[in-house]
C-alpha cells in the first residue's frame, strides 16, 4: 500500500489514534459510580434504621400487658357490674368494678373460678374499696374455667373446702382471647 493510497486513510482516520477514551465516558463512568456507591450508602443506612425500629418495638411489646382471659360480669339484671382480665406475663388479675356495688362492714366480696362439674375455687378477695385492683393469679387457676363468679361471705372469705354461698351477686363467661 502506498501512502497516498485513499484506503489506508480512511483505516487511519477512523480507528483511535492513541487508544484514549473519550473524556464524556469517563465523567459518566465516574458518575454511575458515586450513584452506585451513594445508593448503597442509603439501603445500608436504611437497613440499620430498620433494625432499629424492630428493636425499639420488640422492647415495647415486652413490656405491654398481655390480656389472655377477659371476662364482664354481671349482675341480676344483666347489667356490668366488673371487668375481669388476666396477664399471665405479670401473673395478676386486674378488676375493674363497673358499678357501685360495695361489700358491707361485716361482708366481703370473693371472686370464685367455676368449673362444669368440679367445685369452684376461690381466686381471691375484693379487698379494695376502688375502681380497679389486681389478685395474683396463675395460668394454672384459670385452666378449665367457663365462668367468673362473685359471692358475698363472711369477713375475711372462705376456703374453697366450703364453697361460696349462692346464689352469685355477679357472673359471667371466660373468654380466653386469641393473641
Amino acid at each position: 500500500m502506498s501512502e497516498n493510497d485513499p484506503l489506508s486513510d480512511a483505516l487511519r482516520t477512523s480507528s483511535p489514534a492513541s487508544g484514549r477514551v473519550s473524556p464524556w465516558w469517563r465523567v459518566l463512568a465516574i458518575a454511575l459510580l458515586l450513584a452506585l456507591f451513594v445508593g448503597w450508602a442509603a439501603s445500608a443506612s436504611m437497613v440499620e434504621q430498620l433494625k432499629a425500629q424492630i428493636g425499639h418495638l420488640q422492647a415495647k411489646l415486652a413490656v405491654l400487658p398481655q390480656v389472655r382471659h377477659v371476662s364482664v360480669l354481671l349482675d341480676d339484671r344483666q347489667r356490668p357490674a366488673l371487668l375481669v382480665t388476666h396477664d399471665p406475663t405479670s401473673g395478676v388479675l386486674q378488676l375493674q368494678r363497673l358499678n357501685e356495688v360495695k361489700e358491707g362492714r361485716e361482708d366481703s366480696l370473693q371472686l370464685w373460678a367455676l368449673r362444669e362439674n368440679q367445685a369452684p375455687r376461690s381466686l381471691g378477695l375484693l379487698a379494695s374499696k376502688y375502681k380497679t385492683l389486681q389478685l395474683p393469679a396463675k395460668e394454672a387457676d384459670l385452666a378449665g374455667a367457663t365462668q367468673l363468679a362473685i359471692s358475698v361471705e363472711d369477713k375475711g372469705g372462705v376456703p374453697d373446702s366450703q364453697g361460696p354461698r349462692l346464689p352469685y351477686l355477679f357472673t359471667g363467661w371466660l373468654v380466653q382471647k386469641a393473641i
